[in-house]
């Protein structure tokens, strides 16, 4: 890994690192609330992810 996706780097940081199959609480969705617009974040079959509003 580079310094760019390297989880620990990242933390160490200070940038919030989160895991996306815990925000879909281990589904395929989540909708994410940002100034009053939902947005919704799918992880697909082959394990890429979306983000629509």
């Amino acid at each position: 890994m580079n310094a760019m996706t390297d989880p620990i780097e990242l933390i160490e940081a200070g940038i919030p690192v989160h895991d996306a199959r815990t925000l879909t609480d281990g589904g395929a969705q989540a909708r994410i609330l940002l100034d009053g617009q939902i947005y919704c974040l799918r992880i697909t079959r082959a394990g890429k992810l979306i983000l629509t509003k």
